[in-house]
């Protein structure tokens, strides 16, 4: 018995499978099918109409809207934990926190640096992007944590050693007495040399009563021969006025010398006064401008060494807290961006006298009669202010 085989090609005229074609098809049809996720409602309930729209998670969005408590963290530190409205912007954009003016100035964004914010309600949701150039905001889901980028231009930022005037303290209600005394007693053996006694004491007293503080300075002084004789060097009393960061003198005081020479008045006098400032804000030194691309480490360095050194968020920054230095020599500004490269520049400086920081206002105010210990000068009424302003461009 002989059986029959039969071949049955697989091949077409052309010598090409002919099932390719059929395959091409099957293929495009499975990528047409996975291009979008669709969630069957009947798998998650036996009535679909029970349950919720799903259709936002076909579109990748990884949550609803609501109240989520989340960590918020600003430019990589954590500055609250707090309960965040998240609300769909439109079905395009999707869902985004609810960040108001109010919230992101409580956060230390300095909102007031740009007229946009002040256009908005306080609690109207802000398209923080939009107004801040490179800012960003994103929301990780995995560990709930609200992570907002801004340019540290876009920072309210304290100079180094500032301290809020609200916690500064008046001190204690307190007398103060301070004396120096010295004597001397001569004998000569020489009949034609008198022998005498000198003396002399000085007095520093004071007292400090709330905010205000009473000073004396007096000296008394004696020799052989002599009648004692007692001097009122400087009877003035002062307190600080905050707001002006000044003090108000009332009494026996000396002028400003900055740009004329000092001299004793008796008066009224209203001076700024840098002890109100922090030590990185005294004295000038250059505000230092730049750009970072990524997040950047920033060096400044003066005569080879290093003076200051920081991080910063991807877009612009401004350091205005260096230290005053009295040497010279142009500052070297290296920005090291997150991949290594590193970007430098140079800052003119040199420290002249009188120079004043970029904003700062130094002044004083004089209403007041000429003092003079000599009964040949004459004590003549004047007036005199100064001011000195800290320009941009390192002028004053």
């Amino acid at each position: 018995m002989y059986r029959t085989h039969r071949q049955h090609s697989l091949l077409s005229s052309g010598g090409v499978p002919s099932f390719i074609g059929g395959l091409v098809v099957f293929v495009s049809a499975a990528f047409n099918a996975q291009a979008e996720t669709w969630f069957d409602p009947a798998f998650f309930k036996d009535d679909p109409s029970m349950v919720a729209d799903l259709s936002r998670f076909e579109k990748g969005q990884k949550i609803t809207p609501g109240v989520y408590r989340v960590d918020i963290v600003l430019n990589q530190t954590i500055v609250d934990t707090r309960n965040v409205n998240f609300v769909e912007i439109t079905p395009e954009k999707g869902i985004a926190a609810c960040l108001t003016t109010e919230s992101l100035d409580a956060m230390g964004v300095n909102t007031d640096a740009f007229p946009a914010f002040k256009q908005l309600d306080k609690q109207a949701c802000v398209p923080l992007a939009e107004i801040i150039p490179d800012a960003s905001v994103t929301f990780n889901v995995n560990k709930l944590r609200l992570e907002i980028s801004v340019p540290q231009i876009a920072i309210k930022s304290n100079a180094r050693g500032y301290v809020p005037p609200e916690r500064w303290d008046e001190g204690i209600n307190a007398l103060l007495l301070g004396y120096s005394f010295s004597g001397a007693n001569s004998i000569h053996s020489s009949a034609d040399s008198d022998s005498g006694d000198s003396y002399f004491l000085n007095l520093n007293s004071g007292v400090n009563l709330g905010p205000w503080r009473l000073r004396n300075n007096s000296t008394w002084s004696r020799s052989s021969g002599q009648t004692a004789e007692w001097k009122n060097l400087s009877s003035y009393l002062q307190r600080a006025v905050i707001p002006l960061k000044g003090e108000l003198t009332v009494g026996d005081d000396y002028t400003a010398g900055d740009f004329f020479d000092s001299v004793s008045f008796r008066g009224v006098q209203l001076a700024s006064d840098d002890n109100m400032l922090p030590d990185s804000l005294k004295g000038f030194a250059p505000v230092v401008r730049g750009i970072a691309k990524s997040n950047a480490q920033i060096t400044i360095k003066q005569n080879g060494y290093t003076i200051y050194q920081t991080y910063v968020s991807p877009g612009a920054f401004e350091i205005s807290d260096l230290y005053s230095t009295s040497s010279s020599g142009d500052l070297l500004v290296e920005i090291k961006e997150a991949d290594g490269s590193v970007n430098s520049y140079s800052v003119p400086f040199s420290s002249v006298p009188l120079l004043q920081r970029q904003g700062r206002i130094k002044y004083a105010v004089t209403l007041a009669k000429y003092r003079t210990n000599s009964n040949e000068q004459q004590e003549s009424k004047f007036a005199q202010a100064t001011l000195q302003w800290g320009g941009p461009w390192g002028t004053t």
